[in-house]
């Protein structure tokens, strides 16, 4: 015991106590995970008033705010900003917080290199958002940046946009390396694979998909670097290269990308519906064997991102049945968390209740996304706004929205405190409204033939593109009841117990089952 003790107090002699060096040279697996999740919310706020600008910009017809050059700077930096600043780091800084404790380990397993994967960051994104002070100004050819729009075409600051994705690959690839260490070899003495948390499951596969695809992403931008500087012409038809191979390498690593913004999703409403329906969760291998051919499958479906280039028929058909089998280990998860809730009791506490939202709207991004599949329809579907609509159903009310459950689940977890009920209700339902106001009427603008990417468009599409710009200023002005939430949650409340989401809260067992094994509790025992 004095061993210990005399440990400790050494560690934290000799470590930075408080202050700024605390944050700068901490390798708690906790402090991280903060780090990383203020990061992603400073993030998804700036992503967010990019989005706001664009959606301004369409309330009606006319050019109104802003030039459509800008208009583009808008859409390219809003996409990459939410892809890679937004989306990923929070799932990375839920990881960073819960792995080590779902695991029973007592931190990551390389906590300086997991220091160093955040602090990345930062620079990457201030110096891709340096570039709208630039000569020429920011990227303007689209998050998916294609050749040769952002290497003959782009303005002197794609070279910084491309050095700022190496960067961030590189924290990607870090934290990935340091999730799989930890869970392979870091778990408690008798937790074998099959009783790993879902959450777990759900981060390792997708840790693998991350060192796989990142590399792919490194590939493209450094060949957009020596078409740009070296004379290469990898892209650039006139020097006998491919524009469509770009779109190839792209989607190589971009399908695979988007399964890594949602696996993590999965995850965690796999933990947070058994706790409110106080039941265990239905089918827990088959979720794990699901998540493992989502993963397979999303290597080979690219091509369906690129079926009006030209394709032979037989690869428009491969790409399509491949496309509509990947939805088969969807729709298995999705009815193992309604056989979950089925005949559960269930409350709807903010956690459920966005979890719930996450289920029923994923669900609906995912048969939008069956219709893109079929090859002759997405003829007429590419590149209009029920494309927008569906990878926005998607990520919004899916990727987003299970990282506000996962914070609102684990919150008085973190801080010891319960956060405001009524005000996690207020932010769940304007949220709510605000993404379904904004992301559904563009499935019909779409139909009708509405171009992506377009600061001004024809006099039909003026209603519905006015009820989209309210929505998406209703979903993103509530965003700032999420920030006083968490604040007053840090600042202080209710104590929380030891067992969070339990009777002290109001939550009672009314089945006659005992209370269902959940990643903070120790074992029943077995009689």
């Amino acid at each position: 015991m004095m061993n210990t003790m005399t440990k400790v107090s050494h560690t934290e002699h000799h470590g930075p106590a408080s202050g700024l060096g605390r944050w700068f040279f901490t390798t708690n697996h906790k402090d991280i995970g903060t780090l990383y999740l203020w990061f992603s919310f400073t993030m998804f706020l700036i992503g967010g008033c990019m989005a706001l600008m664009i959606r301004a910009e369409l309330f009606q017809p006319g050019l109104q705010l802003i030039q459509p050059e800008f208009f583009n700077q808008m859409t390219t930096m809003h996409g990459l900003i939410m892809v890679f600043g937004a989306v990923m780091p929070a799932f990375v800084g839920l990881a960073n917080w819960m792995l080590p404790i779902m695991v029973g380990a007592p931190d990551m397993a390389l906590p300086r290199m997991n220091n160093w994967s955040f602090w990345i960051l930062p620079f990457a994104f201030a110096m891709m958002l340096s570039t709208f002070f630039m000569d020429g100004g920011a990227p303007n050819f689209g998050w998916t940046f294609y050749a040769p729009l952002s290497t003959t075409y782009a303005p002197p600051s794609v070279t910084y946009f491309i050095f700022a994705v190496h960067m961030m690959g590189i924290s990607s690839i870090m934290g990935a390396i340091n999730i799989i260490a930890t869970i392979l070899n870091m778990r408690a003495p008798g937790m074998t694979m099959m009783k790993l948390p879902l959450f777990v499951w759900t981060w390792l596969i997708t840790a693998f998909l991350l060192i796989a695809v990142m590399p792919v992403l490194a590939g493209v931008v450094t060949m957009m670097l020596t078409d740009i500087h070296f004379g290469t012409s990898f892209f650039n038809a006139a020097g006998g290269g491919d524009p469509v191979l770009f779109q190839h390498v792209f989607w190589f690593f971009g399908h695979p990308e988007v399964y890594i913004m949602i696996l993590p999703a999965f995850g965690i409403v796999s933990e947070i519906i058994p706790t409110f329906a106080r039941k265990r969760l239905f089918g827990y291998s088959s979720m794990v064997y699901a998540t493992s051919s989502i993963a397979f499958l999303s290597f080979i479906v690219w091509v369906h991102h690129m079926f009006t280039v030209g394709l032979p028929l037989m690869g428009e058909l491969f790409f399509m049945y491949a496309t509509m089998l990947i939805a088969v280990p969807t729709g298995v998860k999705v009815f193992n968390w309604v056989a979950t809730m089925f005949r559960g009791s269930m409350t709807f506490e903010t956690p459920m209740l966005f979890a719930i939202a996450f289920v029923v709207l994923f669900t609906i991004g995912g048969l939008s996304g069956l219709m893109l599949a079929i090859a002759p329809a997405d003829f007429q579907y590419h590149d209009t706004y029920f494309v927008v609509a569906h990878f926005h159903y998607v990520l919004v009310p899916g990727a987003v929205f299970a990282i506000m459950a996962g914070v609102y689940y684990w919150l008085p977890k973190w801080t010891g405190h319960y956060y405001p009920e009524t005000l996690g209700k207020v932010h769940f339902w304007c949220s709510f409204i605000g993404v379904n106001l904004t992301f559904f009427p563009m499935h019909f603008i779409g139909l009708a033939g509405m171009p992506r990417r377009v600061p001004d468009y024809a006099l039909q599409f003026a209603d519905f593109n006015m009820v989209a710009s309210i929505g998406a200023f209703i979903f993103g002005f509530s965003q700032l009841i999420f920030l006083v939430v968490v604040i007053k949650t840090i600042r202080g409340g209710s104590p929380a117990t030891a067992e969070v989401w339990d009777e002290p809260h109001g939550l009672e067992w009314t089945i006659p089952s005992p209370a269902p094994y959940h990643t903070f509790s120790t074992p029943p025992e077995v009689k």
